[in-house]
């Protein structure tokens, strides 16, 4: 249905002076030419009769008025014609009148049409617009406090949470190219399909920003596979949850932090980003702390742990350069970890000791009779100022590393000195020696303040068919 009749239309408000100078034009051309006029916000301005008031806007959203006064002829229900502000000679040919509003200006500018305030808009679009949202609408009471609300529906992680609303959620759903209805993983533990609409529901509630929906959403496709193995991640009693590492031009479009704090708080999109996928997998696959999450402790990067590369102030290829991908890319790298550890030395001044030493830090992971896991390790730019002096690239600090990661078995074996974790006796594996780590699971990122001699590292699970392997994926938008 059209919203306009045909012939000559204009949409004006009181709150705007143009529209206020031009009422003795409108009043010739209503009186003598049938021009329909539509007034936004007064049901009294003009002061002509007939005049419609658009109290709800509808009007003006469906004809995409984005400035008032905007003149319009219409012939045969499409719009033939239009003008925007007042333009003498425009309204002359437009309305096929001579020596329109001769004591006015020439030329005067409009003002932004009330259908287009920022305030408004995401609700019009909403009431309006052809929505593409699926999701069953939850009503709260009038007296019910909504914040309140979504916590006793069990949607929270324990931290209050950003109504999802239909307006925020048709503007998060701008920000990607996907339909709404199209899958994006099946997130265990119940294996439910989660459509790129229910993942921006939860994007909304996080406190993400729409630009950052896409992030989101690679994030969640790399712990939602066979190789990542969230369910397995879930359900083990180790406090482990996915570490979430963005690379590529991303990082500076989205302002994420890879400096100072940049694995505490204070940046939005760190902090949302990684709660958004962590909510998809509670809110959609039903991995609940407490039921299929056993977790003995758990620890505070499981309310979603994202943080992204300090690739301009590295003198190596960045993280995801070195698992494949071109550096102009933008990626997302989910490492199933525990919650970050410091690495203290502010004495070592060669690449050397330094390598030495944070192996020794290493060595420790999970414990240090554990072998056979994955880590990664953040190296803060006062130490990677080692490694840039020594002229030491990733491939030869790795190198390095790796060859002060190897363990006797005889000195890791159970019941040596008198301790009872360690390697099983009885494999045949006495005298040899055994990398901590297995080949390619270390990951090295370069992130952190500028001052201070703090790198950290992460600790992994279970690697392997029988755990969880680090995964990138591209984010497209």
């Amino acid at each position: 249905m059209d919203p306009l009749p045909d012939g000559l239309v204009v949409v004006v408000k009181r709150d705007c002076a143009t529209c206020e100078m031009v009422v003795p034009v409108l009043d010739v051309l209503h009186r003598d030419h049938a021009l329909a006029i539509i007034t936004q916000d007064d049901p009294t301005f003009p002061a002509i009769e007939g005049t419609i008031h658009d109290a709800d806007l509808s009007l003006s959203w469906r004809s995409d008025i984005e400035t008032v006064p905007t003149l319009l002829r219409r012939v045969d229900g499409e719009e033939v014609s239009r003008t925007v502000g007042w333009d003498r000679s425009q309204w002359e040919a437009i309305t096929g009148v001579e020596h329109l509003g001769i004591e006015l200006p020439d030329q005067r500018p409009g003002c932004g049409s009330l259908s287009v305030d920022p305030d408004r808009a995401d609700e019009l679009s909403a009431r309006f617009g052809t929505s593409t949202t699926t999701s069953r609408h939850v009503a709260f009471a009038e007296l019910e406090d909504e914040f309140e609300a979504m916590f006793d529906r069990g949607w929270s992680d324990g931290l209050p949470l950003v109504p999802p609303t239909p307006e925020r959620v048709e503007r998060m759903l701008a920000a990607t190219h996907l339909s709404a209805t199209d899958i994006i993983a099946i997130i265990p533990p119940n294996l439910v399909e989660a459509t790129v609409e229910k993942v921006a529901i939860n994007a909304v509630m996080a406190g993400c920003k729409p630009a950052y929906l896409p992030v989101v959403i690679a994030g969640l496709q790399t712990v939602c596979n066979d190789e990542f193995n969230m369910h397995g991640v879930l359900a083990t009693t180790m406090g482990v949850g996915p570490i979430l590492i963005v690379n590529g031009p991303i990082r500076t479009e989205l302002g994420m932090n890879s400096g100072m704090n940049v694995l505490g708080q204070g940046n939005r999109a760190n902090s949302t980003i990684g709660r958004a996928v962590q909510l998809c997998v509670r809110n959609l696959g039903g991995g609940r702390p407490g039921e299929i999450d056993r977790a003995t402790h758990g620890q505070p990067g499981k309310l979603g742990l994202c943080f992204s590369e300090d690739e301009e102030g590295s003198p190596w290829t960045s993280l995801s350069e070195s698992r494949g991908f071109d550096p102009r890319t933008s990626t997302v790298t989910a490492f199933c970890g525990e919650a970050p550890r410091i690495i203290f030395d502010q004495m070592s001044r060669s690449a050397e000791a330094l390598t030495k030493s944070l192996a020794l830090s290493m060595l420790a992971n999970v414990h240090p009779r554990i072998i056979g896991m994955d880590t990664t390790l953040v190296l803060c730019p006062e130490h990677m100022a080692r490694f840039r002096g020594a002229g030491w690239d990733r491939e030869r600090f790795l190198t390095e590393l790796r060859s002060h990661l190897d363990l006797e078995v005889d000195s890791i074996l159970r019941g040596v000195d008198g301790i009872d974790e360690g390697i099983p006796t009885g494999l045949g594996l006495e005298g040899a020696v055994l990398p901590k780590f297995n080949n390619g699971g270390i990951l090295v990122v370069h992130a952190g303040g500028q001052a201070g001699l703090f790198s950290s590292v992460i600790g992994g699970w279970v690697s392997g068919s029988m755990g969880s392997v680090p995964v990138t994926k591209e984010i497209v938008r």
